[in-house]
């Protein structure tokens, strides 16, 4: 199987109609897998696209009582390819900074890599690098990183990366999914059940957690750029293409958070 085809057939499995919360809820599956907490001390949090993070372990995040340490793969400039690539970038990144605020995770210190969007895979070792890097002056007693068979190309670059600076550095890795309720089934045989792990959340930290989504307008609704230079320009469009509608949004505002360990 050609890396073309690969590539073709995971966007078609993503842009396809995915699977409806609803059948997520109904399986017991997910109510018995075994349930692990809050990790504890230093831990370094990579995403591939600023929202990643919030999406898939925004609610662990508001939980944590030692420093966390935010790795920005690239900008997300890449979801709106017909707007200017860096407005898109620095209105995600202030979305980003106002989604941390409602978090609100102890000390959280944020790095942006700028690798380029939809191109993560060409920057695999140096991205393993960097994140050994951050991984060993942190002195992280974890890392957590998108789901390495989450069909998204700069997912699972991403989450190999961090899965190789870990090993590098000896650090434990967690590997949180995004696209996968999409795309995958309840029991689904590609997907690593024995490995998967539930992280329950409070209240207080699911309504943290839904106050933070709610600031990734971009992604959230439909939407266009004004006429200003600088986040804060955009302007509800009206109906539209919107990225993270309300049936995807429904896999992350759960009362718990899935990891592969």
């Amino acid at each position: 199987m050609t890396e073309t085809f690969d590539r073709e057939t995971a966007a078609a499995a993503i842009e396809a109609p995915g699977t409806p919360e609803e059948h997520w809820a109904a399986w017991d599956g997910l109510a018995r897998l075994p349930a692990v907490p809050p990790p504890s001390g230093p831990v370094v949090v990579v995403a591939a696209h600023p929202d990643d993070e919030v999406l898939g372990f925004g609610g662990t995040m508001a939980q944590l009582t030692g420093p966390v340490h935010l790795v920005t793969v690239t900008d997300g400039e890449g979801s709106h390819p017909h707007l200017p690539a860096g407005r898109i970038a620095a209105l995600r990144a202030a979305e980003l900074e106002r989604a941390l605020g409602a978090l609100a995770p102890r000390a959280c210190r944020t790095y942006r890599l700028h690798i380029p969007d939809t191109d993560v895979g060409a920057h695999e070792r140096q991205l393993t690098r960097q994140l050994a890097t951050v991984l060993r002056e942190s002195g992280a007693g974890l890392c957590v990183a998108p789901f390495t068979g989450d069909l998204h190309a700069d997912h699972e670059a991403a989450g190999r990366a961090a899965a190789a600076a870990a090993r590098r550095t000896g650090t434990p890795c967690w590997h949180y999914p995004i696209w996968m309720w999409h795309w995958a089934a309840p029991g689904d045989p590609r997907v690593p059940w024995p490995t998967a792990r539930r992280l329950p959340l409070p209240s207080w930290a699911q309504a943290r957690k839904q106050a933070a989504i709610h600031h990734f307008t971009s992604q959230i609704t439909p939407f266009s750029l004004g006429a200003g230079t600088g986040p804060g320009t955009e302007t509800n469009a009206g109906p539209g293409t919107v990225i993270l509608p309300p049936s995807e949004l429904a896999h992350h505002t759960r009362p718990f958070e899935t990891v592969f360990i």
